[in-house]
Parts: structure tokens; C-alpha cells; sequence
């Protein structure tokens, strides 16, 4: 099926509804061509290739809400399907947020979202990506001698979406991605790491041999590592891990958890939290970023959403539902179920990661974290980590097994230098940060 009758197909999807009874609806198809592989010892260890189908509908009957979702949309299987979710609304309760976003125009905009090297990629060339990464994983480091397996996915994407108040959109995407998972033993301890890089275009990622490399420097690097000290100090946050930290930062940021009181940020809108460094924007427009689109699941054209600006909390991100719940207006952040990101980043600033670490007199550079442990409601981030010791603005010894913990309105007035190293890699991306303190608790014998 093609974009315009995907399109059609939706727009077709909606009259049937609405001539059925229903006060508004909504109808979205997807259709998916995705390829998957892995490798361990250039030995291909999984394969899949799919292509696949859906069409999901939201119907809205007097303030009532039903779902429907199904692969096969003949006139009279939409028809039987929407008159049986009719039925079943009559019996929902009345909810008054519930219904269509309010109707925006989508505006025809290149987003740079669509690689048709991806589309018409040979298969072997696939299995070649990750059997190279397996061969450069062993041939970069003898101390490798295992994998937890390295990955290609891809997938090229047409999404379509039409409802009763006159939206009617559809766009293309594509995305791709490599990782790897080296093992190295050091005595009768196995260290290892994961590294990857994403995009939507082939040539826009790490080359197998670059992503092998990093990978295998983040496994080898922790060799004699030890229990830091007990202190409190500067921690130096990785861009991987920078992106998991703004993780939980985007969770405070959702209405759904405002809403409900699971935010440390619920009722500080327009308070200064983080220091002028923090500049966070979720932004669905920048074209070629695995976060962009034209428009969100509920057809509310993507736009660029300030944050934070200088510390100050300025906004939270919004779906239609909780718009409505919160009296605002929705951001471009509904996904399939809920709200999500776009792409959720914190500005970059201008000096590069090496020059953050010399101007660090004492500190760690977190590598990774390890567990789950944010209390969303009260703030207080707390994870195990390993890294790398600095002292007097150079990398000394590996460490490990030990917490570093804060709440986050000090975790973000503490941010005192950001490095320029953010990479559109994910939905949600940052690039190296320090915070000038966080308590790190390790081991009180330490030297």
C-alpha cells in the first residue's frame, strides 16, 4: 500500500465511524517494513524480516471513548469492528477531557526523514554490517574473548492518519541502528559494555568498524577498577548517560505524571530550578532526527517546545487529554497510549568533553549507570555507576561499584559546564554534563 491510499484508507476509516453514530473519530495506519539481525563470532544468531500492517481507531460517543485496532480494513470489516466498539462505549463512563485534539492545520514540510539507501539495501549487506562489528570487536583489543552479541535493526515506516475535524496527514520515515556488546576477562571478573549509534539515514551513523572500537574502549577501560572514596565531588555525566538522567527529567516534565502528582515539578512552573546552563527543549522539527515527524499520534503538528530556558521551568509537555485537564494546549506530544518525547534534549555547550575534564580539579567521569532508582514524586535520583577517577583535570584510575545520589533541583542548579558533544542519536539526547557536586558513596577505606 502506498502513502496516498494509506491515507485514503484512514480518511475512509472516519466516515464509516461518523455514519455509524459516533460523535467524532480518529483513525491512524501504519504500515512497517523492519529488518533485525544479530551475530556473536560473525555466527548469525537471529533473523527477521517483517512487514506488517495496522490501522487503530479512536471513536468518541458523547463524551465515552473506544479503541479499535486491527490488520484487515475492508469497508465492511471497518463497518463490523466500528458498530461493535460503538456498542461497547455505550457502557464506558463519561469522561470530560476525553476527545479530538482541537483541529490545526499540518503543514507540508520536509523533515529529511526518509532514505531510500535503507529501502533498497541488500540483505547481505545487512548481515555484513554485524558480522564486521563481531570481527572488529577481537581484532581491536586481544583481551576481548566473547560478545554478548552485536545488532542491525532497521525499518522504513508510512504512517497516515485522518479524523472527523478535518486533519488529514501522512509522512515516511526510516531509522537504522548498530551496536555492539564486546566481553573481556580480567582474572575471574568479565567486563563488558554496549555501544551503538542510530539515524535515519545509513550514512549518518558510526561505521561498524568505529562503533566496535568505542565499544570495546568502554569494556577494556574498567580494568582494575576499585571502590572510590566516600565524598562528596564534581561528577562529570557521559552523553550516554547525560541521555538517561534527562530520561527521568522528562517523566517529571509529562502532564500525565503532573496531573496526578508524580512529579517533583508539578506547581514550580515558572520557578528557576537549574542553573543558567540548563537549556531543555523537546523539539519534533529538526530535520533528519529520529524524534522529528509532521505531526503527533493524535495529529497535532509537531513544534519546538522551550522547557527550560536558563534554568527556568517553562513549560510541561502535553497530549490533548491532559491539555484539557491541566487548561493548556497540547504540545505535539502524544504517542500511541500516553505522552512521549520527540526529541528531548538538553543544549549543548561550547567546549568539547576534553576540555570540561581539564578544567575538573576532582571528580568522576560516569560511564554507566546501573539500576532504577528515582523518586518521581519527591526528586531524589539515586544509581549505582562505574567510571573514571579526574584529578587535577586528567583521567586517573577506573572506579566502581559505587552510588552517586541527589535530588534533582540540586542535580540541575549544580550544573556548572556543558560540553558540546550532543549527537541526535534517540529521542531523548544530551550531551556531557558536570554537576559541581553529588554525595558519591564508595568505600570509606579508600585511598
Amino acid at each position: 500500500m502506498r502513502e496516498e491510499e494509506a491515507r485514503e484508507r484512514a480518511q475512509r476509516a472516519v466516515e464509516i465511524a461518523m455514519a455509524l453514530g459516533a460523535s467524532d473519530a480518529e483513525a491512524r495506519i501504519v504500515l512497517a517494513r523492519r529488518f533485525s539481525t544479530a551475530a556473536r563470532a560473525e555466527r548469525i544468531t537471529k533473523l527477521d524480516l517483517s512487514e506488517g500492517r495496522n490501522l487503530s481507531m479512536r471513536l468518541f460517543l458523547d463524551g465515552r471513548k473506544a479503541t479499535l485496532v486491527g490488520t484487515h480494513w475492508s469497508d465492511d470489516e471497518i463497518r463490523s469492528g466500528v458498530a461493535t466498539a460503538l456498542e461497547q462505549a455505550r457502557y464506558v463512563g463519561v469522561d470530560a477531557f476525553a476527545g479530538l485534539p482541537e483541529a490545526r492545520e499540518i503543514t507540508d514540510v520536509d523533515l529529511d526523514l526518509y532514505d531510500r539507501e535503507i529501502e533498497e539495501r541488500r540483505d547481505e549487506d545487512r548481515l555484513d554490517d554485524v558480522r564486521q562489528v563481531e570481527r572488529a570487536i577481537r581484532e581491536t583489543d586481544p583481551r576481548i574473548d566473547n560478545s554478548n552479541g552485536s545488532y542491525y535493526n532497521d525499518a522504513c515506516v508510512t504512517m497516515a492518519l485522518a479524523n472527523s475535524r478535518g486533519v488529514l496527514g501522512s509522512y515516511r520515515g526510516t531509522q537504522v541502528a548498530i551496536s555492539a556488546s564486546p566481553v573481556a576477562s580480567e582474572g575471574a571478573y568479565k567486563r563488558t559494555a554496549h555501544y551503538g549509534s542510530a539515524a535515519r539515514y545509513l550514512s549518518r551513523i558510526d561505521t561498524p568498524a568505529e562503533i566496535a572500537r568505542e565499544a570495546v574502549r568502554r569494556t577494556v577501560v574498567f580494568y582494575g577498577a576499585r571502590k572510590p572514596k566516600t565524598a562528596a565531588t564534581a561528577i562529570l555525566f557521559d552523553r550516554e548517560v547525560a541521555a538517561a538522567v534527562l530520561e527521568d527529567i522528562f517523566a517529571a516534565c509529562s502532564a500525565a505524571n503532573v496531573a496526578i502528582g508524580n512529579s517533583w515539578l508539578a506547581g514550580r512552573s515558572g520557578e528557576r530550578i537549574g542553573s543558567e546552563l540548563v537549556d531543555i527543549v523537546d523539539d519534533g522539527t529538526i530535520p533528519g532526527a529520529l524524534g522529528s515527524s509532521p505531526f503527533d499520534a493524535e495529529g497535532t503538528p509537531s513544534q519546538r517546545t522551550p522547557v527550560f530556558e536558563r534554568g527556568i521551568l517553562r513549560s510541561f509537555l502535553f497530549d490533548a487529554y491532559y491539555a484539557r485537564r491541566l487548561g493548556a494546549r497540547s504540545t505535539g506530544n502524544a504517542v500511541a497510549g500516553g505522552i512521549g518525547p520527540n526529541t528531548f534534549f538538553l543544549a549543548p555547550g561550547r567546549a568539547n568533553l576534553e576540555d570540561v575534564i581539564a578544567s575538573t580539579k576532582q571528580g568522576i567521569l560516569v560511564l554507566e549507570t546501573i539500576g532504577f532508582a528515582t523518586e518521581h514524586a519527591s526528586g531524589l535520583y539515586s544509581r549505582g555507576a562505574r567510571g573514571i577517577a579526574i584529578r587535577n583535570g586528567e583521567l586517573a584510575e577506573p572506579v566502581e561499584e559505587f552510588t552517586i545520589a541527589a535530588p534533582f533541583p540540586e542535580i540541575l542548579a549544580g550544573i556548572d559546564a556543558v560540553a558540546n558533544d550532543l549527537k541526535f542519536d534517540g529521542s531523548i539526547a544530551s550531551p556531557s554534563f558536570r554537576v559541581a557536586e553529588m554525595q558519591v558513596s564508595g568505600s570509606s577505606s579508600a585511598p
